[in-house]
């Protein structure tokens, strides 16, 4: 067996770094995609999707132009990202994957089944199991790739269709669960530019195309054409990222007028060569709590005090939040089975804390 000498092994597959990024990028995917008491009959859970909104535009701007903020918690009809990089080597041979993740709205029926037809009703049992009629999501992603020539001469741009569909779900003599999807256009884009001695502006562009949607149409109508929780990772071969939240001097002219809407970019991982950009501010390197055993959806969760919540639900209380999403029936057998190691090591973990002794002296 033949080895190829070094220079010329197979880079990676495109894509594959984002592995470092999954816990986080998970985390920012599904905030707040279910808040406790998981149920659906609960207030808070009634209005629904609030990150990363990337909506039709004729419905967006119904009432005037929405204005470009940083934070993603307005609905917008677009998303962007702009963050400086220098290049390692040679600039021909430095290349950027983009990957854009985002939820899909699914509005899920249950249908009983009557005299050989089928009948959309509230709630649904079968077999033992509570099915109820309610919204879940479906997440998707896609991924751009391209060489740094390509991003510097004009970028490069994929179309996202996603048609309408209908799934069916048996469940046997009982009924059914219909999922109904309606369809989603958008855009990704990216681009990059010079900007200063060896540093370089890349901007990444997330847009509804939806032209169907009426401006007076209903909130819930206008989601299901909606990018929901929408956030980009990047990474970068040959690229050397920058802080766009702690600059270093000789760029921080270039991070004030860069642009970022409804998205800031962080670094994560170890080296400066994978970018997040949440519609939920974060800071450089985030990760998740290593004690944490799963996610709980609720926004800035303390997973101590949650799983004590939950575990306190009543039974029919837990029943209702069983039916209400796969998702929150994961949260409910997660943490009945909790073993009571794990439960302690939620409690009372400090992070903050650091060693000043040395810089000033004993007893300072």
């Amino acid at each position: 067996m033949s080895v190829a000498p070094k220079d010329s092994q197979p880079g990676p597959v495109p894509g594959t770094e984002f592995a470092r990024a999954q816990a986080v990028a998970d985390a920012v995917l599904y905030e707040g995609y279910l808040l406790y008491p998981y149920r659906r009959s609960s207030g808070k859970n009634r209005v629904r999707w609030q990150f990363g909104i990337v909506a039709p535009r004729r419905w967006v701007e119904a009432d005037g132009p929405v204005p470009p903020v940083v934070a993603g918690s307005a609905e917008s009809w677009q998303q962007q990202t702009e963050c400086l990089f220098h290049v390692r080597g040679r600039q021909e041979e430095a290349e950027a994957d983009i990957r854009l993740r985002f939820l899909r709205v699914v509005l899920r029926t249950a249908e009983r089944a009557v005299d050989g037809e089928f009948v959309p009703v509230d709630s649904l049992d079968a077999d033992g199991t509570r099915h109820l009629s309610t919204e879940e999501a479906a997440p998707q992603q896609f991924d751009l790739h391209a060489k740094l020539p390509e991003l510097l001469d004009g970028g490069c741009a994929r179309k996202i269709q996603l048609p309408a569909a209908t799934e069916v779900e048996p469940l046997g003599d009982s009924g059914r669960i219909l999922r109904c999807s309606e369809a989603v256009a958008a855009s990704l884009s990216a681009s990059a530019e010079r900007v200063g001695d060896g540093v370089y502006r890349l901007r990444v562009r997330v847009e509804n195309l939806d032209r169907g949607v009426d401006e007076d149409a209903s909130r819930p109508a206008a989601l299901r054409h909606s990018l929901v929780a929408t956030h980009v990772l990047i990474s970068g071969r040959g690229l050397e990222f920058c802080s766009m939240m702690d600059p270093p001097g000789e760029v921080s002219e270039a991070v004030a007028a860069s642009r970022n809407i409804h998205a800031f970019p962080v670094l994560i991982g170890d080296d400066a060569d994978l970018v997040l950009s949440s519609p939920i501010l974060l800071p450089d390197y985030p990760e998740v709590a290593p004690e944490s055993p799963g996610d709980l959806h609720d926004a800035t969760e303390i997973d101590e005090m949650l799983s004590l919540l939950t575990l306190a639900l009543t039974d029919a209380e837990k029943s209702e939040a069983r039916a209400t999403d796969p998702r929150a029936a994961e949260i409910l057998d997660r943490v009945d089975g909790m073993p009571s190691e794990v439960l302690a090591r939620l409690h009372g973990t400090m992070r903050s804390l650091r060693d000043t002794t040395g810089a000033r002296g004993e007893g300072s």
